[in-house]
């Protein structure tokens, strides 16, 4: 057989050599309840009949919704031909490219997407890419700390709230002391990061949009932090840059972000990709693989991996970092799905983003009983304020094929009336009004029911 090669004869060799009677006897050091009930599986199945078995299991889920789901995984259009060059058989492997006279190709894609990724970013210096941007964050909260060797960081509450469930999870068996500090109106609290921002602090995280939505000038808070010697750290929306002021313009230190809207599909959460940027000053600090252009012997040009070696990510708690592995296929995505768009074309996706996205405003601000929080200006992502839970309008029009976007509630306390909602090229005006529609028929569904 194919994929399970073995006779039976084979396995009693096998369980004979390691000196047991059969298989289960393998598991006998672990107790009843704790083994493993995955080994009772069914009865094989040829291949067209379990091709059938999982297009059944498939049609049972939900397909076909208008979705304004964002919180920083979006709906973008891919181009056809980023999915066309990325399956070329030459980059069909993931593996990291240790032997440059063999991996040219793969080493130079790597290159030329560090080289965007310090474009779009407005950084020094990039690395081939991380797992996702909410690791991203982390390790480059770690890279700070490696810097100046403190161990306090302020995390603005507007950061993503997976990101900081996810570096909370991180870190919870080592001595780092959190701030988190509250928004204020849905940005960045001035007053309260002064009040905790001190010599003892290795750095302050931020994000721009933050997960309200809303965007920010972070320069004022990034030159203070300078000034008692903290690194900033600022987790963007790659393609917000096509709008927004940089990271590099405001004087972050780090920055990194999620590259899944850059020509990688949701995938139902994956794989996604990081990225992380730093000033020059940084660059041997930071984790994971870093390519490098360079000439051979001959003068010809080459790319190879530089400043840092396999073996310092394997050296235990001595190393920079603990990946183990690489997003290459993903950035290989966002390089390709980059160079499509090109700058002019990253502007016109940025506005169309943000023009649509005010079109949404003006029609669900009609309702009444909405209210869309205006305290500052916003991207392609907003927050409605609801006379109701938003996680039951949520569920009410998930019935009627559309996922409205995400109940804040889930995640701040005393949020339950507040949706975030995201908006993105795929959405025509015709989507939109639907959705003001649908959203405006159930509140006053629920309204007359509760009267």
């Amino acid at each position: 057989m194919k994929y399970t090669p073995h006779s039976p004869e084979d396995i009693k060799e096998m369980l004979r050599g390691i000196g047991v009677k059969n298989i289960a006897e393998l598991f006998g050091d672990i107790p009843e309840d704790f083994r493993p009930s995955s080994f009772k599986l069914p009865e094989g199945l040829s291949e067209f009949e379990a091709l059938d078995y999982f297009k059944g299991l498939a049609k049972k889920n939900s397909s076909g919704l208008l979705h304004f789901v964002g919180g920083g995984f979006y709906d973008h259009y891919i181009p056809s031909v980023v999915e066309a060059l990325s399956s070329r058989a030459e980059f069909s492997t993931a593996y990291t490219p240790y032997q440059p006279e063999s991996s040219q190709g793969t080493l130079q894609a790597l290159y030329e997407y560090q080289t965007v990724i310090c474009e779009l970013t407005g950084m020094d210096a990039a690395n081939a890419s991380l797992y996702d941007g909410a690791t991203a964050l982390y390790e480059a909260m770690l890279m700070a700390i490696r810097i100046n060797g403190r161990n306090k960081v302020l995390i603005d509450s507007g950061v993503n709230a997976i990101y900081r469930k996810i570096i909370y999870t991180y870190t919870s068996n080592l001595d780092i002391e959190f701030v988190e500090i509250p928004v204020a109106h849905g940005q960045s609290d001035r007053s309260e990061i002064a009040n905790f921002l001190d010599d003892k602090t290795s750095a302050i995280i931020l994000q721009n949009p933050n997960f309200f939505g809303a965007v920010d000038d972070h320069s004022d808070i990034i030159d203070k932090a300078h000034n008692l010697g903290a690194l900033a750290i600022e987790s963007v929306y790659p393609i917000s840059l096509g709008l927004l002021k940089t990271p590099g313009e405001m004087g972050a230190d780090i920055v990194t972000g999620e590259g899944q809207s850059l020509g990688n599909p949701l995938s139902f959460g994956g794989p996604y990709l990081g990225f992380i940027a730093t000033k020059t000053e940084y660059i041997r600090k930071m984790p994971g693989r870093i390519c490098g252009k360079t000439v051979d012997i001959n003068g010809k040009e080459g790319f190879v991996l530089t400043l840092q070696a396999r073996e310092q990510h394997i050296r235990r708690q001595k190393a920079t970092s603990n990946i183990c592995s690489n997003q290459n296929l993903c950035a290989l995505r966002a390089l390709i799905y980059l160079c499509v768009l090109g700058k002019k074309g990253l502007k016109t996706l940025a506005r169309e983003l943000y023009d649509r996205s005010e079109y949404a405003k003006g029609a669900l601000e009609a309702i009444a009983g909405l209210e869309v929080k205006r305290s500052s200006p916003t991207f392609n992502e907003f927050t409605v304020h609801l006379p109701v839970d938003a996680s039951v309008i949520v569920k009410e029009l998930f019935a009627s094929g559309i996922a409205c976007g995400i109940p804040l509630g889930n995640y701040y306390a005393g949020m339950e009336k507040y949706l975030l909602i995201a908006v993105t090229e795929k959405h025509s005006k015709q989507d939109i009004r639907r959705l003001a529609e649908n959203m405006e028929k159930t509140l006053c569904s629920l309204s007359s029911k509760k009267a």
